[in-house]
């Protein structure tokens, strides 16, 4: 029998006390190993060049090279790498920032020890987990603004709406529940999406909607 292999972390916060607590907490979630530490980041750049973990648990307001920076040149320079915001501002600015630099997870300060597991695993798995709060206002964005046209096959309107909500971290239930319909015609738009746009799993569909601006 197999043992699945520890997902290996790294946690960057410029707060000492912010940032050893969390290594104490993950430290009891099973499954889950802190291989390093950074307390800004250009730290946290370079604790992943000699780590290449997983996943990194990035604070956002960070001195010398900030959050967001950190996290485009992880997402550039180690793409196996995915990135989870830890912070304390949920703000649609803050949050389209960081999910245009590449995160994949977006959680605030005021996260449980459960939420925090869930939003590693998922990213390790290349799956997005945001924040409710970080929902409201990304769904908020997207109803603001019209989507740039698919330089292919233009996605229907339907299909639209299912790929803001899956790049805003929602899955298909929360997509079914969202818009009114069933779980096998989440899963069909999802397909559709999927086979226009050139994605082979979710994460790529969310890069795919950051880069044609479907989350403005």
């Amino acid at each position: 029998m197999t043992t699945q292999a520890s997902i290996r972390v790294i946690v960057a916060d410029d707060q000492a006390a912010v940032r050893e607590g969390l290594v104490l907490l993950l430290g009891t979630m099973p499954g889950i190993t802190v291989v390093a530490e950074a307390a800004d980041g250009e730290e946290a750049v370079a604790r992943v060049a000699e780590h290449r973990p997983d996943v990194i648990l990035m604070d956002l307001g960070m001195p010398h090279v900030t959050g967001v920076e950190a996290t485009r040149q992880v997402r550039q320079d180690h793409p196996d790498t995915q990135v989870v915001v830890l912070t304390t501002y949920a703000s649609e600015d803050l949050a389209l920032e960081a999910l245009h630099a590449g995160a994949l997870g977006y959680l605030t300060k005021s996260a449980t020890k459960d939420a925090i597991a869930r939003a590693l695993t998922a990213a390790a798995a290349g799956q997005a987990v945001l924040d409710s709060g970080v929902q409201r206002t990304l769904i908020q964005a997207a109803t603001r603004s019209q989507p740039a046209p698919a330089p292919a096959d233009r996605l229907t309107a339907r299909e639209t709406d299912v790929l803001k909500l899956i790049a805003a971290g929602f899955g298909n239930r929360e997509i079914s529940r969202h818009l009114f319909i069933s779980e096998t015609t989440v899963k069909t738009h999802i397909n559709r999406i999927f086979a226009k746009t050139g994605s082979k799993d979710r994460a790529q569909a969310i890069q795919y909607a950051r880069q044609h601006r479907y989350t403005e």
